[in-house]
């Protein structure tokens, strides 16, 4: 396994993601991510899922101290009060004494986020919460976040693949030393038919959603927490950690990016 290294996390690479997933079928699909080497879970109040979550981690033969556990804060709990109540609560939820890593989930423009990190940094102060964080700041209001908490914000996650690079935001946190989580890395199978990642792919024996997530693990400073419930597909999740991209097909990748996308690049690029 690939680790990403800030300030004093160390994040596998590639993780699971859980959204849409319920019941029986999170349970089980964590489960069986767990049995095939993942040792990243991502998770989050608004996905209802927490208690499956951290049933299929204490039924693992794995130590909670190996998995990197993160949840999310709801927008609506992002007010100090609420966000100690319901991380609490996620914690209960979750059959832990800690998560590794809390996110407010999304901007809530009601709430400063001065309030919000305050409670993140009593939680973290009282071992509840290791790390903290946010999902869905573009680079402008990750900058503004950060200079109201009190505590680093090691990362932010927000939707990220070849399709939609966010440049901009991974060249700041490059600099301050946080991390990017990428989900959706494989653009919802957005991805499958992409000739390029497939012409590459083919150098290597590996499919163009394995290029994909090469290439976004090879980025500096990011993580991807990929979904499916598929055993083989999970595993082929973790096999493209085992080949590297060269610069130049990495920059191939980035190059068409601005030409599919140049409406999102642009605004990746001016940080809205």
């Amino acid at each position: 396994m690939e680790y990403v290294r800030v300030r004093d996390a160390e994040v596998p690479a590639i993780g699971l993601g859980t959204w849409q997933l319920t019941g029986e079928q999170c349970y089980e699909t964590v489960s069986t991510a767990l049995e095939l080497g993942y040792r990243h879970v991502d998770t989050a109040q608004l996905y209802g899922n927490e208690r499956e979550v951290g049933s299929a981690i204490a039924d693992a033969d794995v130590d909670r101290e190996d998995v990197f556990l993160t949840t999310k804060v709801t927008p609506g709990n992002a007010r100090y009060d609420d966000v100690i109540e319901s991380t609490r609560a996620s914690l209960d939820r979750l059959d832990t004494d800690y998560v590794d890593l809390l996110l407010l989930h999304w901007p809530a423009p009601l709430v400063s986020f001065r309030e919000t990190a305050r409670a993140m940094a009593e939680l973290r102060d009282e071992g509840l919460v290791r790390h903290a964080g946010v999902s869905n700041f573009r680079r402008w209001r990750l900058k503004r976040a950060r200079e109201k908490s009190p505590i680093p914000l090691v990362a932010d996650q927000v939707r990220l693949h070849p399709h939609y690079t966010h440049r901009s935001l991974r060249e700041y946190c490059a600099d301050v030393d946080a991390m990017v989580t990428a989900y959706s890395p494989l653009a919802h199978g957005g991805l499958v038919d992409d000739d390029l990642l497939a012409r590459i792919g083919e150098r290597y024996g590996k499919t163009p959603a394995q290029v994909a997530l090469r290439w976004v693990t090879q980025l500096e400073n990011v993580a991807a927490v990929p979904k499916s419930t598929n055993r083989e597909h999970l595993a082929g999740n973790l096999a493209a950690l085992d080949f590297e991209l060269t610069d130049a097909e990495m920059e191939q990748i980035d190059r068409p990016s601005l030409v599919r996308s140049a409406g999102l690049f642009l605004r990746n690029e001016m940080g809205l």
